[in-house]
């Protein structure tokens, strides 16, 4: 059957269609912006931690963009919420053009990065609940086509990126300006469509019925991550009380939450996806984040891109294959979850220990299939399990799962990178070391005790392009490789737990005789 016949509304291939188009304009972006990262080290003299927090804030604004767009969207319509995303993803290539000194480069890149985040989770907000209402027998089905979209777009950028970059050379801001192709047309296909409501809207839920199954333990974990984003920011204006400021507005946010629920507990099962999808944002799109980056450090930033294109397209192509996992190998979502969270850490592994193009084929090709379905089948599970939260529990899981990768994932890498490689390159030489450390620490989750030093960027931006190596150039490279190698082994612990985190909901769902797919009318009954 087709995705018209399958849908709600007549017009439900058109929406799916439009907030597939959406999502890839968001790809596009991400991709670009991942691919030139060592343009801006090398123009700007970032260390591996701005550029981590950067691309951090390329997820961090997403959250925003979704949870407060999941917050309204059953009241004020998709259509709004379409627009203020089209005039953000425009609003963003301007702030982001906008660097253009080493002085100024870091909060244009941050505040642009955000923006266009922003943009991308309105949009989210407004796709997730859509295809999960059109398509209410088989949303895991429906949403990892969604989402195909993802790697879709990652691919055409990837592809422009190495055109673009490596082979005409043209400016990062040139590449950049791509993205808004795709933006025009998702804004194209969404004009003048009827959206249908959400099975929550049209039974008349109120906003604190839909907000109660998150309840206290849900916004723990939202806003938890909440204050590690107002931390960050006050580190601009009160860097000494920047971590108390962050608890502060974090403590505050969870009082209100508990306030508008009436201080309800929520739902342990739905906290427990929550934490759980904060782990696959820091090993999906912490790791996107980063891949290019690393993969072209190992290798060539040819073959980088050309190892981002091949994960995306396995991506792409496994997404629309769902469905036929569900039924043919009899997975339930929880299964599916559970098996690709095993073959992710199997990738993982293997990737951090690659040394030829081939090899990498492979450890990342097996990487990609275990990270396929982690994000879409997460949101069907809250989908199917949590019909009556309509389209807050989703935006808000989404919402966590961006933040986490914006502010555990992209930095805990940037961090793991520049602690791994200093340390590599202090045991080799500490003199050499004294010479080519940054001048600034890098830290992790603003705390002190894990200060380290990483290495200068555009000192090492010169070794890397100097054609005959000093030996001193060759350690300093060689130490950046191997912090590339074992960051990519800490890495794979976040997909371990993960699996263990799921063989135990395997375990409960059995225990209730089995995952299945909840109506409003059985909430009350429900886990």
């Amino acid at each position: 059957m087709s995705a018209k016949s399958e849908g709600i509304a007549p017009n439900a291939s058109r929406l799916l269609w439009a907030g597939f188009m959406a999502i890839l304009a968001a790809g596009v972006g991400f991709a670009i912006r991942g691919g030139i990262f060592d343009n801006w080290g090398k123009e700007f003299g970032f260390t591996g931690a701005q550029l981590g927090a950067i691309g951090g804030a390329g997820f961090s604004g997403f959250c925003f963009g979704i949870i407060l767009g999941g917050v309204i969207v059953d009241k004020i319509g998709y259509g709004k919420l379409v627009a203020l995303a089209l005039l953000c993803h425009v609003v963003s290539a301007f702030v982001t053009f906008g660097a253009s000194t080493p002085e100024n480069a870091y909060s244009f890149l941050f505040w642009g990065m955000f923006i266009f985040a922003y943009a991308n989770g309105t949009l989210e907000a407004v796709a997730n609940p859509l295809v999960a209402t059109l398509y209410p027998t088989k949303r895991t089905h429906y949403l990892n086509i969604l989402h195909a979209s993802w790697p879709a777009g990652m691919v055409l950028g990837s592809v422009a990126g190495w055109v673009l970059d490596d082979k005409m050379q043209l400016h990062w801001k040139m590449q950049l300006a791509l993205y808004l192709v795709p933006t025009a047309l998702y804004a194209i296909m969404f004009l003048g469509q009827k959206f249908p409501k959400s099975e929550a809207a049209e039974k008349g839920a109120s906003f604190v019925q839909m907000f109660k199954p998150v309840g206290i333990l849900g916004a723990v974990v939202a806003c938890y991550l909440l204050s590690l984003f107002f931390g960050d920011i006050a580190k601009a204006f009160a860097p000494d009380n920047a971590k108390a400021i962050g608890y502060g507005v974090g403590g505050v946010l969870l009082i209100v939450s508990a306030i508008i629920t009436k201080f309800s507990i929520g739902s342990i099962l739905l906290f427990i996806l929550f934490v759980t999808h904060a782990l696959v944002g820091a090993v999906e799109l912490g790791t996107d984040g980063w891949i290019q980056n690393i993969t072209g450090n190992l290798f060539t930033s040819e073959q980088g891109k050309y190892l981002f294109i091949w994960t995306s397209a396995i991506m792409f192509g496994l997404r629309f294959c769902a469905h036929w996992i569900e039924t043919k190998l009899k997975l339930s979502p929880i299964g599916l979850l559970l098996a690709c969270s095993v073959i992710a850490c199997v990738g993982l592994n293997l990737a951090s220990s690659m040394q030829t193009f081939g090899m990498a084929l492979v450890a990342l090709g097996i990487y990609a299939v275990g990270k396929t379905f982690f994000w879409p089948t997460m949101l069907a599970v809250v989908g199917d399990r949590y019909p009556q939260t309509g389209a807050v529990a989703m935006s808000i899981m989404g919402g966590i799962g961006m933040l986490s990768a914006g502010l555990i994932g992209g930095p805990g890498l940037g961090y793991g990178k520049d602690r791994f490689a200093g340390e590599a390159l202090q045991k080799a030489d500490s003199a050499i070391y004294a010479e080519y450390k940054a001048e600034t620490p890098s830290t992790f989750l603003n705390l002190a005790s894990t200060q380290a030093y990483g290495l200068d960027g555009k000192k090492l931006a010169e070794a890397k392009e100097a054609k005959e190596k000093t030996p001193a150039q060759q350690l300093v490279v060689d130490a950046d490789q191997q912090g590339d190698r074992a960051t990519l082994k800490a890495d794979a612990y976040i997909p371990l737990t993960m699996a263990v985190i799921y063989l135990l909901l395997m375990i409960y769902f059995k225990a209730i005789g089995g995952y299945k797919v909840v109506r409003m009318d059985e909430q009350s009954a429900s886990a």
